[in-house]
């Protein structure tokens, strides 16, 4: 019987484990997650043309994956060879491992034509949607007998947070199989209906005993790291994570009703005499975003209402002309109880008066009666007016708040990180689009920093309902 090169640690057996076409491993630090991903593409070796691609965004992290192939490639497979220049593993059988890199959105035309029967992601949040989607195309068989399948690794944070927790977290409870189904034109021209499935396998530090064992300060390490950062990594709490821009930001169904404590809060019915904001980041190829924003009589902001342009998939816009995406709007303000007969301000992306290649945005729509004002767009003074509005004073009560209904707001805007090179500003490869439209809302009024506030002797009324009328439940 040959030596044992190496035995995974029960999570990581259930990763490798999984039947699915996509699976992410991780959510935490410390659960042995790089080390599966560079084993996995051990698994078909034998086969002659089997043909397998590890990925990291940049050629320089690479370098501890690379080292682990050092370390275990060639006594599991005596006869292997690395060659340097091409960071390529090629077995006796002729079978490949191809470390590889993907630093831009570009870089992925690297990969056009190629086919890999395993691609392997580490760190998946650094990369964009954009970049994880097109190399399915490159996941395909190089012949017969290969499975073929894509897995990956992450931690929260980086500039994928947003659709690769909403992709994998979000989208069922850890170890429950994700089926998307799609209709594709069979050989035959007949559309036929297919599926894939994913699966979200999760390992914390607690997870790896050996790494608790050979290095047990690591653990303290994670627990001594700032509040966000050991929420993420020792926790794996995807609601907290390094780099998140709005950090104040806090969705707990407990203060939907009492509006304390929460950005999130339970729909209500618009009082009369509330001011009306819609503001617009426009989008084509990308999502467009509308939102609706009523001001109290503290000019504290409500989000009321969304309009989302996207198709789906993150960041993908739906393709609208400007006179749909106007007259989406009119049948909105028509219907909606917190807005028909409602004089409303429109505040919009400055883009849009643009006319360089014929009739502007801005022109299209208000031939269909959607007129919108330029708004001030200002990043760093719309991003701190921003953080000022959601900023609690001492009661828990910030200057805006967000209906429970307005999903893609939740969902978006919590997930935005800081630009590496403009590190004051948002990274605008994430899904910016919802902040863009809140920032020229929020520049249109606006506030001072909070100074913590407090009614002392009465209780906090966020609706004035002793002073207005019309502020009763709905929805």
């Amino acid at each position: 019987m040959g030596n044992v090169v190496w035995t995974p640690q029960p999570k990581q057996a259930a990763f490798l484990a999984r039947p699915e076409w996509e699976a992410l491993y991780g959510g935490a630090a410390g659960g042995g997650k790089s080390e599966a991903l560079v084993m996995e593409a051990l698994r078909q070796v034998h086969i002659p043309h089997y043909k397998a691609l590890i990925l990291r965004k940049t050629y320089p992290q690479l370098a501890e994956l690379i080292d682990k192939s050092l370390r275990y490639y060639p006594r599991a497979f005596p006869g292997a060879r690395y060659n340097g220049e091409k960071h390529t593993w090629t077995f006796l059988s002729g079978a490949k491992v191809v470390f590889g890199s993907m630093q831009y959105t570009k870089d992925r035309t690297k990969y056009q034509g190629a086919a890999f029967d395993y691609i392997a992601f580490d760190e998946l949040t650094h990369f964009t949607w954009e970049e994880y989607s097109y190399l399915f195309s490159r996941c395909r068989p190089n012949g017969p007998g290969t499975r073929c399948y894509i897995r990956a690794t992450a931690n929260p944070g980086g500039v994928g947070h947003g659709w690769v927790k909403e992709r994998f977290i979000t989208a069922a409870p850890p170890m429950t199989t994700i089926w998307t189904e799609m209709d594709v034109d069979g050989p035959d021209g007949l559309r036929v209906r297919g599926r894939r499935s994913r699966v979200f396998v999760p390992a914390k530090v607690s997870d790896n005993p050996a790494l608790t064992r050979n290095a047990p300060e690591y653990l303290l390490s994670l627990a001594a790291l700032p509040t966000a950062e050991r929420e993420a990594l020792l926790n794996g709490n995807w609601d907290s994570f390094s780099g998140q821009v709005f950090t104040e930001w806090r969705n707990d169904p407990a203060g939907y009703e009492t509006r304390m404590g929460s950005h999130v809060i339970k729909p209500f019915l618009v009082p009369d005499g509330w001011r009306i904001y819609r503001g617009l980041d426009w989008g084509y190829a990308r999502p467009f975003s509308v939102g609706w924003y009523a001001v109290d009589h503290d000019r504290r902001l409500y989000r009321v209402r969304e309009l989302y342009g996207c198709t789906g998939e993150p960041n993908v816009g739906v393709r609208w002309e400007p006179a749909k995406v106007a007259r989406a709007i009119r049948r909105i303000e028509r219907e909606d109880p917190n807005l028909k007969g409602r004089t409303i301000v429109g505040i919009a992306d400055p883009a849009i008066f643009g006319s360089e290649t014929g009739e502007s945005v801005a022109d299209s729509m208000a031939k269909e009666g959607v007129v919108w004002d330029k708004g001030d767009h200002s990043r760093l003074a719309g991003k701190m007016q921003i953080h000022d509005r959601l900023a609690f004073d001492e009661r828990g009560v910030p200057m805006l708040y967000v209906f429970s209904t307005c999903k893609h707001f939740i969902r978006t805007v919590p997930a935005l990180v800081y630009d590496q090179t403009d590190v004051e500003d948002v990274d605008t490869k994430g899904e910016d689009h919802i902040y863009d439209e809140l920032r020229y809302v929020c520049m249109a009024d606006p506030i001072a920093p909070r100074a913590a506030r407090r009614r002392r002797g009465m209780a906090w009324d966020p609706l004035e309902l002793d002073d207005l009328e019309g502020g009763k439940q709905y929805g």
